[in-house]
């Protein structure tokens, strides 16, 4: 649930801008506010991983 509009989720692919990089991933978003809900797996996870893999280069 989005905390701001109190509307359901939903899944749908977005556009993200990381770093250097970009990328499109399905992601939950708000359908009212267009704000995009990023986990701390997520985070912690995946985008720490590709973070280390680029400063290794």
């Amino acid at each position: 649930m989005c905390d701001k509009c109190q509307k359901a989720l939903v899944a749908e692919k977005v556009k993200v801008r990381y770093l250097e990089g970009n990328f499109e991933v399905e992601l939950l978003k708000c359908p009212t506010c267009k704000m995009v809900f990023i986990s701390d797996e997520l985070a912690m996870g995946k985008m720490l991983e590709v973070e280390k893999g680029l400063e290794d280069k």
